[in-house]
């Protein structure tokens, strides 16, 4: 064999091999994803702060754990999948997951966090001898159930060869830089989610204003320079009043905000962004926090005196 297979085959390997992977956060997106894992046929350990959200795992063979010490002290990969960045430090640096895990340990935070948060999170753990990727996703909870998750991966290419054994059960992983590169994907991700739902809130139901159907409308413009999965998928929600959670509103504005604080630090103008997260601001205080983001459309109507 070349040079070349050789190097395919050891990656392939690598991602195969079974491992014992330990899984804190199983809400929407961790509890689907530490199913994945175990069914891939690593070992899976997860840990919840609220220990019911994770007991219907053991049935897929996960080992449910009460301790944190306990759910992490032999893994060789943990995965953090928690709400933000603070939850995560909290997790990590006050509950003590961090000095419990061994030294050589990699730490893959999945989570949506501030990138400055990813390099303080990765300096610390580096001081505790364990490796560290930031690796936020975009696919929500049907991507997460599917394992098509958009995987956005900051840090060494050493310890995103080292991760693929994690990532192939959930999705397709591309390492797009240093630590704090994939927070700042998905910060560039989330800008675009949010800007186009709002866009296409914004369109539909204007369209219903004037008498069209909404239905239609949408049906009329897929296929087109306008069509886009949330066109789609959101647009379909829109159409339905279909706002049981998928992604969040409060999550959506927490991103927002995040991507403008971000943009702050780098002195750079995001008016657009601006603009949305003023919007989603006020659906959430108008009692939207817990509907999927797709309900912004609410809040537009709202503002339309629309029903």
């Amino acid at each position: 064999m070349n040079a070349a297979v050789n190097s395919d085959l050891a990656r392939s390997q690598t991602a195969t091999a079974p491992q014992a992977i330990t899984v804190i956060g199983t809400g929407m997106m961790g509890f689907p994803m530490a199913r994945r894992l175990r069914a891939a046929g690593h070992t899976v350990n997860a840990w919840n702060r609220s220990l019911e959200k994770a007991l219907p795992l053991r049935a897929d063979g996960v080992n449910v754990q009460s301790d944190i010490n306990v759910a992490v002290r032999n893994a060789d990969i943990v995965i953090t999948m928690l709400e933000h960045g603070d939850a995560v430090a909290d997790v990590l640096f006050v509950l003590g997951a961090a000095k419990a895990m061994r030294r050589g340990a990699l730490l893959i935070d999945m989570s949506s966090i501030q990138p400055g948060q990813a390099r303080q999170h990765a300096q610390q753990l580096h001081a505790l001898q364990c490796d560290y990727l930031d690796a936020p996703v975009s696919g929500g909870t049907l991507g997460a159930e599917a394992g098509t998750l958009a995987i956005m991966v900051g840090g060494s290419e050493t310890a995103f060869e080292r991760a693929l054994t994690a990532f192939v059960p959930l999705g397709r992983a591309t390492r797009v830089g240093p630590v704090g590169s994939g927070q700042l994907a998905k910060l560039a991700n989330q800008m675009i989610v949010g800007i186009t739902i709002g866009a296409v809130a914004e369109a539909l139901l204007m369209c219903e204003k004037g008498g069209a159907d909404m239905g239609q409308v949408k049906a009329a413009i897929g296929g087109g320079f306008a069509d886009s999965r949330i066109l789609q998928v959101h647009g379909q929600r829109m159409v339905e009043r279909d706002f049981a959670p998928r992604g969040r509103m409060a999550i959506q504005l927490k991103d927002m905000r995040n991507a403008l604080q971000t943009a702050e630090e780098l002195g750079f103008h995001a008016p657009i962004t601006c603009a949305l997260e003023a919007l989603y601001a006020a659906g959430v205080s108008h009692g939207d926090a817990g509907l999927d983001q797709s309900a912004l459309f609410c809040e537009l109507a709202r503002l339309n005196a629309m029903r």
